[in-house]
């Protein structure tokens, strides 16, 4: 038998037993294939042969063989150690420069009593380079059973190593490859199953439900948790089509980011021909109904509030055809709402043909239903055309918001238009003021994650600077007659494809460098933009109109004490929702606000009709205005909110408000130990940190 062949089956042996101070024959043949291999596990290595250089220098007596002290030579490092862990992508091992995914064939059989998922992915890649001797995929706590090469009508196992954890990014997957292998197409059979707590996933027993009798269970993949689900390349640089067959309880149904191609009892297939990132991958599966929106759309949910649903998205198919006339064709065949339960963390997830939303949006009068225009805006700005890798995030969700405030711009008017931008802003303000204050690095629009995850580096900087930035730069180039046709251009010219911010400075100079506007691209000052921090450096001039009422709104109740508020006529005259929203927003950005006391509250809840209102929106601002006055005996209410929604944009300022706030605190950490597992994991990992439970 080969050195080579001996090695490998030690190296095998000690991976499965976690072995590594054994002794093992022809050490001195085979320490560098030994350590070759126990490298591309990231573990440590106990072989007699390999120690640190510094052991031997000549400062040091010689050291025999047999009284080696054994010294690890790799050990496992924090990811804010690690840098980045690929040339594309920082927070991917996978090496898309090197071999792409093209296709993925998945088969799944849903395990709801053990919380897993089974079965195998079939990759088609694509080999970029010749001699590729291994492929490098993202896995997270996946247990990997085989791996298979497909070739020429044969199947041969290949070795594959699995790498210890990284915190908050996960492992490598090793697949070895025969010597020789060439470029052109390959396919890799990975058979496997999920963790029983897989990041990306959620399982609600029947008691969590709204229906009570039967379980569910839905995806979150994005940002990097499609690789605890699926070995993948795990970042957006990767695009692939994809289909499913998935069993399940017959009794349940079961959605997909994809078409439904067929279905069977217990059994549905799925087909999605438009290629998209891993963190699009998204499946659901629960005793869920739906009702019709428009021709190629529909709302699903369960039995006791799909009728809510769908009078609250009613107007779905108009923003869908709005959007359309501004961004061009829709690629996507169907688009479909499915009303996730209260622990899905966002407030809505773009996953093509089937958007997750949260069933905060449910307010009663459509007031909140403008999510959906932004998860529309996503077929094409974020689906579409994608980031190329997370530190270009802005890409994603500037553009989203900014294609969303046209959308409703061109369905309630210009003035609402420029009122949204601008309460975007107050959003912020806030949020540098709070989540960022201790990380001013994370507030530029193209971030460096090379030693932070996606998930930390989240915020609302990529959104709202990021939408900022586009209409700065659409005034500058001659407003939206000018602009429009770009951004039509630009999504024609990077459809399918993965970007990152040079390509889109590429795509504005080609466009505008022969035009009557090409004095304007020297006016841009890309680095103040892309990688200044803080607020944007340049406000455009947006018609006040609308958020002038709020300002004067907001002065009025931060300085006037309750009896001169009680009797002031300006109180009286009506605003809309958003103005309430955008009004409250700008009252917890107050610096001093007199009397903010009980009094106060009840009068501000009395006024709007705060107490008996359904918009989640409302209830989380008057909540945080409770959380500042210190109104002890409302604790229990802030509580009920909290754990009545675990959307993240609601639940993580609420509970770093009650951890600033000594008597709060201890309530807040009993009441989140108590919850956390009703949370997704990227939930409750944030929050851990908010509390101050587990470090940033």
């Amino acid at each position: 038998m080969s050195i080579a062949k001996r090695v490998q089956q030690w190296a095998t042996f000690a991976r499965q037993w976690h072995i590594y101070d054994c002794t093992w024959q022809n050490p001195f043949e085979s320490a560098r294939l030994v350590k070759t291999h126990l490298m591309g596990l990231h573990k440590p290595i106990y072989h007699p042969m390999i120690f640190r250089r510094n052991l031997c220098t000549t400062q040091q007596p010689a050291i025999h063989h047999n009284s080696l002290s054994l010294v690890p030579i790799y050990t496992l490092q924090q990811r804010r150690n690690m840098g980045r862990l690929g040339k594309v992508d920082p927070s991917s091992y996978s090496q898309p420069e090197l071999i792409t995914t093209e296709h993925s064939a998945i088969n799944w059989q849903v395990d709801f009593t053990n919380t897993k998922l089974r079965g195998s992915v079939l990759h088609k890649f694509n080999v970029l380079s010749n001699e590729l001797d291994k492929i490098l995929l993202d896995v997270r706590d996946i247990e990997v059973k085989n791996a298979t090469l497909l070739a020429g009508g044969t199947e041969v196992p290949i070795s594959y190593f699995i790498s210890d954890p990284v915190a908050d990014i996960g492992q490598k997957l090793t697949l070895e490859l025969p010597a020789g292998t060439a470029k052109g197409s390959l396919s890799v059979r990975i058979d496997y199953e999920t963790a029983n707590n897989a990041s990306a996933l959620q399982w609600l027993s029947p008691a969590q439900t709204l229906g009570k009798q039967h379980p569910y269970m839905f995806s979150q993949c994005q940002s990097i948790h499609a690789r605890s689900v699926i070995p993948c390349q795990d970042t957006p640089a990767v695009k692939f089509s994809y289909d499913a067959v998935v069993e399940h309880p017959s009794e349940l149904t079961a959605l997909m980011s994809a078409i439904i191609d067929k279905q069977e009892a217990g059994k549905t297939h799925f087909k999605q021909t438009v290629p998209v990132p891993a963190y699009l991958v998204a499946i659901a599966i629960g005793k869920l109904v739906s009702r019709p929106l428009g021709e190629n759309s529909n709302v699903w949910a369960e039995e006791g509030i799909v009728d809510a649903c769908a009078q609250e998205f009613s107007e779905t198919s108009t923003m869908l055809k709005t959007a359309s006339d501004l961004c061009g064709p829709y690629v996507w065949k169907q688009y479909d709402l499915l009303v996730m339960p209260p622990s899905f963390p966002y407030g809505g997830m773009e996953n093509p043909c089937l958007t997750f939303v949260t069933p905060t949006l449910l307010a009663g009068d459509k007031s909140l239903a403008d999510v959906v225009a932004h998860e529309i805006a996503h077929s094409w700005t974020g689906n579409l055309v994608t980031n190329k890798n997370f530190e270009h995030f802005w890409l994603n969700e500037g553009f989203t918001v900014f294609v969303e405030s046209k959308i409703m711009g061109r369905l309630e008017g210009d003035k609402e238009l420029d009122f949204r931008m601008l309460s975007n802003l107050i959003e912020l303000q806030e949020c540098l003021r709070s989540q960022l204050s201790g990380t001013p690095e994370l507030t530029k629009l193209v971030v460096d994650l090379s030693n932070c995850g996606p998930d930390d580096a989240f915020s609302q900087v990529p959104y709202y600077k990021g939408s900022t930035f586009l209409r700065y730069l659409e005034d500058l180039f001659g407003g939206p007659s000018v602009f429009e046709p770009f951004l039509r251009d630009y999504l024609k010219k990077y459809a399918y494809k993965s970007i990152d911010t040079n390509d889109f400075k590429e795509a504005i100079y080609d466009y505008f460098k022969d035009s009557e506007q090409k004095d304007k691209l020297s006016v841009v000052d890309w680095d103040l933009w892309l990688k200044g921090e803080g607020m944007p450096p340049i406000i455009p001039k947006f018609d006040e109109t609308l958020a002038n009422v709020i300002k004067d709104l907001s002065n009025l109740w931060s300085t006037q004490t309750v009896e001169q508020l009680a009797n002031n006529p300006e109180l009286k005259k009506p605003i809309s929702v958003h103005q309430q929203i955008a009004f409250l927003g700008k009252l917890i950005e107050s610096k001093d606000i007199v009397e903010l006391n009980a009094q106060k509250i009840d009068l501000l809840e009395s006024t709007y009709n705060l107490k008996q209102s359904k918009n989640a929106e409302l209830r989380f601002r008057i909540n945080r205005l409770i959380i500042r006055a210190r109104l002890i005996d409302r604790l229990n209410d802030i509580i009920d909110f909290a754990n009545s929604n675990y959307r993240m944009k609601f639940c993580r300022p609420i509970y770093r408000d009650l951890a600033a706030w000594p008597e709060a605190k201890p309530k807040a950490v009993e009441n989140f130990l108590k919850v956390k597992d009703e949370m997704m994991a990227m939930c409750s990992s944030q929050v851990e940190k908010d509390l101050g439970l587990k470090s940033a």
